[in-house]
């Protein structure tokens, strides 16, 4: 079955930028991570089975980092 890929934008607290990065790969959704320059500070792809997974990963998981 396919699974979803997304790319999220992330705005982060500059001092908190190795942390997040560090939470952020530990997570088995992030597919990929990238320190960007702009309006973002992180581009990632996540995975999900479905549009539910995807949403929880957001919510529950990525939003809930602490400088995120």
């Amino acid at each position: 079955m396919p699974r979803i890929l997304a790319f999220v934008h992330i705005f982060v607290e500059s001092a908190r930028l190795d942390e997040v990065v560090r939470a952020l790969q530990r997570l088995p959704n992030i597919e990929e991570l990238s320190d960007v320059t702009g309006e973002f500070d992180i581009v990632s792809v996540v995975s999900a089975k479905d549009l539910e997974e995807f949403r929880d990963v957001l919510k529950n998981k990525i939003m809930k980092i602490g400088g995120v």
